[in-house]
């Protein structure tokens, strides 16, 4: 589909990338089902009903820990990193974009005043959560 961007390690996926333009007819998930965090658009007309409802409490087991970052204003530049610490890709994200970091490392650097949503899977366990590195 036009405006998403996947970028891989051979055949791990490092990110998934949505960009502003991308706007799918009904509920429309990129990721995999198996995916340990699920990424995806609502395009819905005006009328459309999402019935109530709730989620069932499952106890899952996550490895990965995924991030997502929603740029709603400025421009930003993030840094892909493959599973040996190297520098993969970069990829800039302007306003309106999204970004799933599914493995590997990332960094990022701020081009313009920016507000950048991000959404991380928790609990957050602090200085224990991540690891600095020196590409």
């Amino acid at each position: 589909m036009r405006g998403i961007e996947w970028f891989r390690d051979g055949d791990t996926p490092l990110a998934l990338v949505m960009r502003a333009e991308v706007h799918p007819e009904g509920a429309r998930f990129f990721t995999p089902d198996d995916a340990a965090l699920q990424v995806g658009l609502l395009g819905h007309r005006s009328g459309v009903v999402a019935a109530p409802h709730t989620h069932h409490r499952i106890q899952r087991v996550i490895a990965d820990t995924c991030e997502v970052l929603h740029v709603r204003a400025g421009r930003v530049s993030v840094d892909l990193y493959d599973l040996q610490r190297r520098l993969a890709h970069t990829v800039e994200l302007a306003a309106g974009d999204t970004i799933l970091l599914m493995a590997g490392g990332h960094g990022l650097q701020v081009l313009e005043d920016s507000l950048v949503l991000e959404v991380r899977q928790g609990p957050y366990l602090g200085v224990n959560d991540k690891e600095r590195f020196d590409p």
